[in-house]
């Protein structure tokens, strides 16, 4: 396989591969991994060429970290970059008989609070710095901050007022301090990224879904903003959480809940003017966000060695510039979408 070129984040001196591992699926997220089946796939991923590895304590209620650290520090520390998040703090779950957490189906036994204060995102910090066995993270993502999570206006404004009035204080502190070289805010949906942008200088956003061949809308005003004050993005979900890997098929998912009949007819017109063009869905959606000028990285994740093997193979797929024409041709990509790399 070819190497995996890097790119910078936003205006920071942090360089990540632009191909990275999303570590959601290490989590157990929907399906449970074994151990054995978790340090493979981080094995193949390494072998491939994969350097920058983004978790969260709330993969699998801190499972994610443990796994992944597990893994790096076997590695060369000046080899890799990592990413993981705060906002969310874990404390060990007394009643198992009502701990059920949403998406993982495996967690380890913690319970979770949000707390977005100076000091819930220093023990957010430090307490990941243990489950990894690291003494630094490159980069900190404020997690989760938006109306996918906190389904109010009430609930985000009150997180957010916390973050701006004490724990940005913690963020900007660990990064004047070189202790962290970017931070970054994780976001499920459009409207948040200005409201980010008015009360913390971030440099970066991991934008989970908003930026696939099947959502554009970032690119109205959000991505511009980003562009204008130098702040980059990665894409977190570049597969739409299923359904542009797995194509068009009975059950496939799409933001994370099963697909409607007009996503689904949307991605099998995609596919179809794909395989036209020789070219697979899956290497499309990959390759789709890299072609935004601030877009850093693309971090899909995957559940055995040969999703990583094959992912990295179709995001190195060549794909006709006639491929993307068409696409903006029937309307299936914005017109203003950037497709050139």
């Amino acid at each position: 396989m070819n190497p995996i070129p890097a790119r910078k984040v936003g205006p920071t001196d942090v360089c990540v591969t632009e191909f990275g591992c999303g570590t959601a699926p290490l989590g157990d997220l929907f399906t449970v991994l074994s151990e054995t089946a978790a340090q493979e796939t981080l094995q193949t991923a390494w072998d491939c060429g994969i350097r920058y590895y983004d978790t969260a304590p709330f993969y699998g209620h801190t499972k994610s970290e443990h796994r992944l650290g597990y893994f790096l520090r076997q590695q060369n520390r000046e080899e890799f970059v990592i990413s993981t998040k705060v906002g969310r703090v874990f404390e060990p779950a007394h009643d198992l008989g009502g701990f059920n957490p949403a998406f993982w189906s495996a967690p380890l036994p913690f319970q979770l609070h949000f707390d977005y204060s100076y000091d819930g995102i220093m023990r957010s910090w430090e307490d990941s710095l243990q489950r990894l066995g690291l003494n630094s993270v490159d980069m900190l993502l404020i997690h989760d901050l938006d109306f996918w999570f906190n389904q109010n206006e009430q609930r985000v404004n009150f997180w957010l007022s916390q973050l701006y009035t004490s724990g940005w204080r913690a963020l900007d502190e660990l990064r004047s301090n070189g202790l962290i070289g970017a931070v970054g805010a994780g976001i499920n949906e459009t409207g948040m990224i200005p409201r980010f942008l008015d009360i913390v200088d971030v440099d970066f956003f991991l934008v989970a879904l908003p930026y696939t061949l099947l959502d554009q809308e970032v690119l109205d005003s959000e991505f511009p903003l980003c562009q204008d004050r130098g702040v980059g993005v990665v894409v977190g979900a570049p597969f739409a959480s299923g359904i542009l890997a797995t194509g068009p098929v009975e059950g496939a998912k799409y933001s994370y809940a099963p697909a409607t009949p007009e996503i689904i007819e949307k991605t099998r017109r995609i596919q179809t003017i794909c395989e036209r063009h020789g070219v697979s869905l899956r290497a499309a959606a990959l390759q789709f966000p890299l072609t935004h000028p601030i877009v850093a990285a693309i971090i899909p994740g995957a559940l055995e060695p040969g999703h990583v093997r094959s992912n990295v193979k179709e995001y190195q797929q060549s794909i006709p510039d006639d491929l993307w024409a068409e696409l903006k041709t029937e309307q299936l990509i914005r017109e203003d979408a950037p497709t050139s790399r």
